[in-house]
């Protein structure tokens, strides 16, 4: 790989379909929490770090990257985010890291993507201008970007997020062994079969 993409962490959302507990971000995943699961293994991938984030979580944030690497958005359902959604996170989070050679975007609630397969995905952008990671066939997380798609991605609002990039341009997958990629907490009935996929896995999470 001849250059390092920038990961954009998602971690802006209210989680408003993960109701009646605490933040989904915040809740346990073994020994840490969703957030810090996420963040340890992106980290562990050896790629620039930027976490999008509330003030709500900025502090587990900072436990693990420094201030300069957290940038923070209103929080979701306030006056200030009416408007906003995950093209907005997207593309604040690349302008935040405007001369990174491409970026990738995972989100904050997929906390089993395990490093190599970040790493996997950071490789392919260096002759494709979107790449992703697939697990048997299936695509999944984290989806990179290179930097020719800049001008395109600061200009992402909504909830669409980059779906249309992706269909518009040319993309490669890596298939890897790492079925994380397909996982997500989006859901209460989701973070049981999280934690038994957690406790099951052979991979070790970086935290």
């Amino acid at each position: 790989m001849t250059s390092r993409p920038a990961v954009i962490v998602l971690a802006a959302g209210g989680g408003s379909r993960f109701q009646g507990m605490q933040h989904k971000l915040t809740q346990t995943i073994g020994t840490s929490t969703v957030l810090a699961t996420t963040l340890a293994n992106a980290l562990a991938a050896e790629l620039p770090v930027l976490v999008v984030t509330t003030e709500a979580l900025a502090e587990v944030a900072s436990h693990h990257v420094a201030t300069r690497d957290i940038l923070l958005l209103p929080a979701a359902g306030s006056e200030a985010s009416l408007g906003l959604g995950m093209g907005y996170t997207i593309s604040a989070g690349v302008a935040a890291r405007s001369n990174a050679p491409g970026w990738l975007i995972l989100p904050a609630d997929m906390p089993l993507v395990q490093p190599a397969t970040l790493r996997s995905v950071a490789c392919l952008l260096d002759h494709h201008p979107v790449a992703y990671a697939q697990h048997r066939g299936k695509r999944g997380h984290p989806v990179g970007f290179a930097a020719e798609l800049y001008s395109e991605l600061v200009r992402l609002t909504g909830d669409e997020g980059a779906r249309r990039l992706i269909a518009r341009y040319p993309s490669k997958e890596v298939e890897v062994d790492d079925p994380g990629v397909l996982i997500d907490i989006d859901t209460r009935e989701s973070l049981p079969r999280m934690r038994a996929t957690s406790a099951m896995s052979p991979f070790q999470n970086c935290v």
